[in-house]
């Protein structure tokens, strides 16, 4: 006997697709529920990172030989070994570590020795993936109908090898500017607001930073490490310096900017950082409505993809059926 099978449409089962459609469902809903329920504190882990800084610079202050202060430079053996390596092969260069860093600095990574890994990543990594495509496409012969694309899949994982760490790292600065950026504007607002009450400069910062810290935690971060750099550091200048060193953003380097000349010459802080929110806030405003703008271009595509079909099935559908159920019954 023929098993029983329910209503088909374009030759799939109704009945299977809507169950794999209720379970996916279902498992959203679940995991929708699971990450509602273990919200976390974005700021508790940034915190004890920041309290580290905190400490690395009181015993800055505290110790005066150039060996203790060498001493507080975080290393450990691996990177040691990586970096003697790099040495011995004559591939490790000290911009090309500067470089490295600044890219650590613009994704959040403060441990500058991370820098010797992601260089010695480069150089193992090309070879790893390299010699596994080579021995996954030629010598075992996976995709035996591939000739130049043989070549052209060798080629990808060459570059992905040598390209990935950058690129990861790219991606994780590229998403942190963009958080920093949103929240700017009512940082500013808020540091107008401490800097017309009476604030001293970093005691305004860590106003700022506890109260955007749960909001936009990548910025509370920064504030928050600024301040500290400013309560610490022999130099102000410097600590706005670093500020523009670890955000890769213009508008930040121009509140660095605003800073630096108003602690020197003494203009007024909140008129400036006013006119500094405002722009900000405009611009912000703009790339708004050119996403807006740009809205009805990019959802063409999915239009036509994803929403047409299913529309015409839920119209069509049914007739659909019940057209093939009645050629079914009079064949029969």
């Amino acid at each position: 006997m023929d098993p029983v099978t329910g209503p088909t449409l374009l030759g799939f089962d109704v009945y299977v697709v809507g169950s794999i459609l209720v379970g996916i469902a279902a498992a959203a809903v679940v995991f929708a529920i699971y990450t509602a329920v273990t919200i976390k504190d974005p700021m508790a882990k940034r915190v004890r990172a920041l309290e580290g800084r905190r400490e690395e610079l009181k015993m800055g202050l505290v110790t005066s030989s150039a060996k203790k202060r060498q001493s507080l430079v975080r290393k450990t053996d691996t990177t040691e070994r990586i970096k003697d390596t790099l040495g011995s092969m004559k591939v490790l260069q000290q911009s090309q570590i500067e470089s490295v860093q600044q890219k650590l600095a613009h994704a959040g990574i403060r441990n500058k020795e991370l820098a010797i890994v992601v260089i010695g990543l480069r150089a193992v990594l090309p070879i790893l993936l390299g010699g596994f495509a080579f021995v996954m496409l030629y010598l075992v012969e996976v995709y035996p109908d591939w000739q130049m694309k043989r070549v052209a899949a060798l080629g990808l994982a060459l570059f992905l090898g040598y390209k990935g760490p950058e690129i990861y790292l790219s991606n994780i600065a590229k998403k942190r500017e963009d958080a920093i950026r949103k929240g700017l504007p009512d940082a500013l607002d808020l540091l107008v607001i401490c800097a017309e009450a009476g604030l001293t400069v970093d005691a305004a910062f860590n106003r700022v930073a506890r109260e955007l810290g749960r909001a936009y935690p990548e910025l509370g971060e920064e504030f928050t490490l600024t301040a500290i750099e400013l309560s610490f550091l022999n130099e102000r200048k410097k600590a706005f310096d670093n500020l523009a060193y670890r955000v890769n953003l213009d508008a930040v380097k121009g509140v660095v900017t605003t800073m630096i000349q108003t602690e020197r010459y003494g203009t007024p802080l909140a008129s400036a950082l006013r006119v500094l929110s405002a722009e900000f806030r405009n611009e912000r405003m703009m790339r708004a409505e050119e996403k807006a703008a740009r809205l009805p271009a990019i959802m063409t595509v999915p239009l036509i993809m994803f929403i047409l079909p299913v529309l015409f099935i839920v119209i069509l559908g049914p007739a659909a059926c019940s057209i093939a159920d009645a050629f079914s019954g009079g064949i029969g």
